[in-house]
């Protein structure tokens, strides 16, 4: 009994330690600031724009894209590569902002892209279910589902990680 006991955790712990290698997915939520945190497989550049061909394609507007670092170069100053998407789709803006206007604030919805310190590239964006417990929507459950589950799809695909 006591070797089959350590025969499963020893499968268990190999799994795990090889899952671990073999899936880079590194998904977070802060749930002090709603923050989604994920790395991606690609540069800034092409994580960015790989995001705004995909969000293109499904009919969501890019309004502005802010190079954070190119900004730092006019002041005579050094940023790593980092970028900011900020795009929407009043489709789906207006019925949340119907459920409680003050997410007017958040919306429309921004992407940060950025190359850490060991050169590890990441995205972030503020979760749905995050601005619905912020500005107190209600009735928008499903609406709020749909926003997160779309996003989440959007930057695994942008980062590399949707196989």
């Amino acid at each position: 009994m006591r070797n089959s006991v350590i025969t499963i955790l020893s499968v268990i712990l190999v799994v795990a330690i090889s899952y671990s290698f073999i899936a880079p997915v590194s998904t977070s939520l802060d749930p002090g600031n709603g923050l989604i945190k994920m790395k991606s497989l690609h540069s800034v550049q092409e994580t960015a724009d790989r995001f705004v061909s995909i969000i293109e394609d499904k009919g969501i507007t890019l309004f502005m894209k802010i190079n954070h670092s190119e900004n730092a170069k006019k002041i005579a100053e050094e940023l790593r590569p980092t970028q900011l998407l900020i795009f929407g789709n009043p489709k789906l803006g207006t019925p949340l902002m119907r459920c409680g206007q003050s997410v007017g604030i958040d919306l429309p919805q921004k992407l940060l892209v950025w190359e850490d310190e060991s050169g590890q590239v990441w995205l972030a964006y503020n979760h749905p279910k995050y601005l619905a417990r912020r500005h107190n929507l209600t009735e928008c459950d499903e609406l709020i589902e749909k926003i997160a589950e779309a996003l989440d799809n959007f930057t695994k695909q942008a980062a590399g990680l949707d196989k």
